[in-house]
């Protein structure tokens, strides 16, 4: 690992303390860091490459766990709850980590372009997966990283990095993963569409018909392969989605823990209460005072 992309992170995070993740001028790019270990924290991650400059960190999707630390990259393909943690970081050297965001037209559009392909994955597999950082993908990473201290040059050059990255993933050997998954190909396109339709409506019932006919699969074909694809069954899914955005909205100080659990299509104020106290570990209420107001 360059110890450049360290400096610049440090560098450029050390200017704006106790906010993370730091935002940059670059468009999806961002920085995190955090100068402890953390205990386990819910969020959402959407479809990206997600970098560790230094440290170490696990991230669980549903059941599955995946480490990585410096050195290594988590490729998320799907937007996907999970619960992630910081497990090596200290003062002297926190954890640091560099998140860039999908720009999935610009993929398809170099998917188009390359000569010879990766032949997308037939099956529907899991939309995660840690690949080492190294080779021309952290060239093309450190380039973008350098951007933020020419931010003239950014509305020129990041678009072409990041084609040329997008161009690396999907000629490294993790390229049919990146074409079957991201580009959602074949069963995995439905099933993502799927995921999207309980995405955009997640406070209301849910029936796994109605999923399943989106993504043209049987209910129990629907069922096997939405758990494949973010080892989380669409209920459980739902619910976190629901618990996470009832979390933002009492952070953020939109509603309290009763009309919070009305928006995101509980109910039972007692149900979300226990649902939510199983999530987070304490109560709503409980839970919420001991957050700051950046974690809305």
């Amino acid at each position: 690992m360059p110890n450049t992309l360290v400096d610049i992170v440090t560098r450029y995070t050390d200017a704006q303390p106790a906010q993370s993740p730091v935002e940059t001028p670059v468009p999806g790019l961002t920085f995190l860091r955090s100068d402890h270990r953390k205990h386990p924290s819910h969020l959402i991650f959407k479809p990206a490459l997600c970098v560790v400059a230094q440290g170490a960190k696990w991230t669980t999707f549903g059941g599955q766990r995946f480490d990585y630390k410096a050195g290594q990259a988590l490729v998320v393909s799907v937007e996907t709850p999970a619960l992630s943690r910081v497990v090596k970081a200290s003062p002297t050297e926190p954890y640091l980590g560099v998140i860039v965001e999908f720009d999935l037209t610009v993929m398809r559009e170099v998917m188009e372009s390359i000569e010879a392909p990766p032949r997308p994955v037939s099956s529907v597999q899991h939309g995660v997966f840690v690949t080492h950082f190294q080779g021309n993908m952290a060239d093309c990473v450190l380039r973008l990283v350098r951007l933020i201290d020419t931010p003239k040059a950014i509305p020129m050059i990041a678009p072409m990095i990041m084609r040329e990255l997008c161009y690396w993933l999907l000629t490294g050997p993790h390229g049919s993963e990146v074409a079957g998954l991201v580009l959602a190909n074949g069963h995995a396109e439905r099933v993502i569409r799927a995921i999207h339709a309980l995405r955009e409506q997640f406070s209301e019932p849910v029936r796994i018909e109605d999923l399943a006919a989106i993504a043209q699969l049987s209910p129990s074909a629907f069922h096997r392969q939405f758990k494949a694809l973010t080892s989380m069954t669409p209920l459980q899914y739902q619910k976190q989605l629901r618990l996470l955005e009832a979390r933002h909205l009492m952070v953020s100080g939109a509603a309290n823990a009763e009309s919070a659990a009305y928006q995101v299509g509980y109910e039972s104020p007692t149900q979300f209460s226990r649902e939510y106290s199983r999530m987070f570990g304490a109560p709503p209420r409980r839970d919420v005072a001991t957050l700051p107001a950046t974690a809305a």
